[in-house]
């Protein structure tokens, strides 16, 4: 036991050291940010090197460019930055440094004199090249007659600094502690770049034991951003440096090459690792130092050496950092992908918070008044109404006393009793009517108030139903509503799943079949609800994904699955997007034909057919009450909210009571409009019929003619009614028939047309969905010699077991065979 503590002792004493040591870590970085960052100590230090910047030994357009950035963005640290350029200026030389404070002394004359006009960001530019031309004329001026190199000179000072705003404007920003988005485009990181070499552009002059300060830290970061970056990055770092540096010091134009050809290399070999990036470096140094002067490559190989020593020294969580910040990073990359995750977590949580909301109102829309509730309540509008009663009757009655005094109950059960009968038919029953007559003094009076007080009161239930029967729809309709919100926010939620031997057994088969995948996604593998993402690269697509890659699926996953979506690069080797899922169990063929009254192009009649989600299909035929436009206009309308509503996913039932509520309200012409509805679930064939005022359906089974009718009433006569709904198992090669009025009570010298229909259906030897439909319309108009006298309507739908166009494509064989 002891030593089992003695060996646990130094692990706790090492966990706790580690836990203070990155506490004293964290501790000294905010201490530093707060320094350099918050009270400014970075940016003075940048004024005083590029307060020393100069290139084309007389050309000086960083420190006054600085400056003016640090007005526009950082105006409270003017002051202080204007000392730190002063300074960094002095200890170049005096005559630098007049000029510095002169062209500072210009700008800050104009920023103020122009302080309250608007779009600074386009003045600020302008003052800074007035200011440095005007204050190099001046200086120039005085002691030398300007020649037309003096002019070229003093334009492209002026433009440079132009420039130089512009690019610090990117700059400097990136720079902030409260910078809300890590990420930086191109061209930030470039304008970065160039701030980068510009401050090293003052440490020309610097020396460590022959060693140029410019030259190791502009090969620091070449190794930096190399590493970080890669090749494109890195390249870039060396050409942008050694560009600014050469212009500083001509003599090192060629160091210009070797950053660039060193970062790019670096960039190549960033594989390796920190050691690979210092290869680059190295092999770079030593190629460019063969083509230059003898002397350079030993102070070259110790520069180099000095800047892989301090890159090596470097904290590896600074280049984590660092990583986050350059697009095509890993870092970078799950930085964006835990972006866009807790963007879906916050829309998820939203979605379900307002799913919550239509629960709880659906809930307090719900009644749930208990038994013992209901009858408090009756037993209140009963005292109600006979308090009304008894005020009109009894009230003057010199008997009131006897009977509501002395013998109350007796006349309160007298009372109701009259009530409840007068309730059912209108008129108290014998024996009640005489107990009553024996027992008031004046019961013909007593009968009367009763009667004209029993309508207001059936008036007053009849109106207390339909608020309730209103309150249960509007519970339905939120419900409805919530449920589809819940399932939105599942969607959004929807996680990559881990299916290691599933993806193990995709990858290798593909392998196998020489197709060139870089991604692939299973979400779900569920028995019917497969959902895989791939993403693959082909020199030319032929329907691979239908024909192969889907087969292979089916064999593995040992259910049908299919192409869903495909997106095809449209150049070789380009990146494909294909999207799988399962195949329906059943698939639907749909046929339909109509005819308007009188052989018109105007029909009230209104058909379609429906895919909706989670695999389901659904048919129906509306039929406007009477004929022509206004009857059309009917019909479409109820399909038109039909299918918008069904298509949210809302269940069918709430979605007719909401369909008629709308119909009943929106007009008060007598115009309703019949539903014949059919939802088939495709994984299973099983069929919902929702008929409002319709006519019969079919289903044709072989020989067997199945009938399907439900009554109700047509959408919106009124505004409250329920639903019947009647359910079917249909099975491969059914045949559904569904059909308007004009065509079921349509033939003519037919006595029986239910039967006669099923006769003609049964009789034919056609089982193609378009024919029966043509068929169907062509036998009723027949019977009445070729008019129409009403629309007309037929929709047949064949159901059949799906059987996919390709097989499934064994992949891995028994070795044994």
């Amino acid at each position: 036991m002891m030593d089992s503590i003695s060996r646990m002792e130094p692990k706790v004493l090492g966990a706790e050291r580690s836990k203070q040591m990155d506490k004293l870590r964290n501790r000294l970085y905010a201490k530093m940010k707060g320094v350099l960052l918050e009270r400014g100590w970075l940016f003075y230090m940048i004024g005083f090197l590029l307060g020393r910047a100069v290139i084309l030994s007389v050309v000086s357009p960083f420190a006054v460019a600085f400056l003016a950035t640090i007005w526009l963005v950082h105006k409270e640290k003017t002051l202080k930055t204007i000392l730190a350029v002063l300074l960094g200026a002095l200890s170049y030389s005096v005559n630098h440094s007049i000029f510095i404070a002169l062209a500072i002394l210009v700008f800050v004359f104009m920023g103020g004199l122009f302080k309250q006009a608007k779009n600074q960001q386009m003045l600020i530019p302008l003052f800074v090249f007035l200011s440095t031309i005007a204050t190099r004329l001046f200086q120039y001026s005085i002691s030398q007659q300007l020649s037309a190199y003096d002019w070229m000179l003093v334009l492209v000072e002026g433009v440079l600094g132009t420039v130089l705003v512009l690019i610090f404007m990117q700059s400097i920003p990136l720079l902030s502690p409260k910078r809300y988005n890590p990420a930086l485009k191109n061209e930030e990181i470039v304008c970065m770049i160039i701030l980068i070499a510009s401050i090293l552009t003052g440490t020309i002059g610097w020396e460590l034991y022959g060693a140029s300060f410019e030259q190791i830290f502009s090969r620091y970061f070449v190794l930096i951003l190399a590493y970080v970056g890669g090749a494109a990055i890195g390249s870039t770092v060396g050409v942008v440096a050694g560009l600014i540096l050469s212009l500083a010091n001509v003599a090192n134009l060629y160091q210009m090459s070797l950053l660039a050809f060193s970062g790019l290399l670096g960039g190549l070999l960033k594989e390796g690792r920190k050691p690979g990036v210092a290869v680059g470096l190295f092999v770079g140094t030593f190629l460019i130092g063969i083509y230059g002067d003898a002397n350079q490559l030993v102070p070259s190989i110790i520069e180099s050496s000095i800047a892989i020593l301090i890159f090596l020294l470097t904290p590896a969580s600074w280049f984590r950092k660092l990583s986050r910040f350059i697009p095509g990073t890993e870092e970078y990359t799950n930085e964006q992908e835990q972006y866009l995750q807790k963007v879906r977590n916050v829309t998820a949580k939203r979605v379900e918070q307002f799913s919550d909301v239509f629960q709880a109102l659906s809930k307090s829309f719900t009644i749930t008044d208990g038994p013992s509730e209901d009858d408090q309540e009756s037993r209140r509008e009963t005292d109600y109404f006979l308090s009304q009663v008894t005020e009109k009757t009894c009230q003057n009655c010199f008997m009131k006393e006897r009977c509501w005094q002395k013998q109350f109950d007796k006349t309160y059960t007298l009372m109701e009793q009259m009530k409840e009968d007068m309730g059912e038919n209108g008129k108290p029953s014998r024996k009640t009517a005489r107990e009553f007559e024996n027992y008031c003094v004046k019961p013909q009076k007593v009968v009367d108030v009763m009667k004209e007080e029993m309508s207001y009161f059936e008036a007053n239930q009849k109106l207390k139903q339909q608020v309730l029967e209103s309150k249960k729809l509007v519970a339905d309709q939120l419900q409805g509503v919530s449920e589809v919100m819940e399932d939105f926010a599942k969607e959004i939620l929807k996680e990559r799943q881990h299916h290691e031997q599933q993806e193990m057994q995709i990858v290798h088969a593909l392998k196998q079949m020489g197709i060139e995948l870089e991604k692939l996604e299973i979400y779900r593998l569920d028995k019917g609800n497969v959902d895989i993402e791939m993403t693959l690269t082909f020199y030319e697509y032929h329907g691979e994904g239908s024909k192969l890659i889907a087969p292979v699926l089916s064999d593995i996953l040992k259910e049908i699955v299919v192409v869903k979506q495909e997106e095809i690069a449209p150049f070789p080797n380009g990146y494909s997007y294909l999207a799988f899922g399962s195949a329906r169990e059943f698939v639907v063929e749909t046929g339909a034909a109509n005819a308007a009254k009188g052989g018109g192009l105007v029909s009230g009649d209104s058909y379609t057919t429906i895919e909706l989600g989670a695999g389901k299909y659904a048919m129906a035929i509306s039929d406007g009450m009477g004929n022509g436009l206004r009857a059309q206009e009917e019909s479409v309308e109820t399909l038109r909210l039909l299918q918008q509503i069904l298509q949210t996913g809302i269940p069918e039932k709430v979605a007719i009571k909401s369909i008629n509520s709308i119909l009943s309200l929106r007009s008060t012409d007598e115009m309703f409009a019949t539903l014949d509805l059919a939802v088939i679930d495709l994984h299973n064939a099983f069929v919902r019929f929702l008929k409002i005022g319709s006519t019969p359906s079919f289903i044709k089974r072989g020989d067997q003619l199945i009938k399907v009718e439900a009554s109700n009433l047509p959408m919106g006569i009124i505004q409250e009614f329920d639903v019947d709904i009647v359910s079917e198992q249909l099975m491969s090669e059914d045949l559904l028939i569904m059909m308007s009025d004009g065509i079921f009570d349509g033939p003519k010298h037919v006595e029986n047309t239910d039967v006669w229909l099923k006769r003609k259906i049964r009789e034919m030897k056609t089982d193609d969905p378009q024919e029966i439909a043509d068929l169907v319309l062509e036998e009723v108009i027949r019977t009445r010699s070729g008019e129409i006298e009403d629309d007309m309507t037929v929709v047949v739908a064949k159901v059949m077991k799906n059987i996919p166009k390709w097989t499934s494509v064994p992949i891995y064989h028994d070795q044994a065979q």
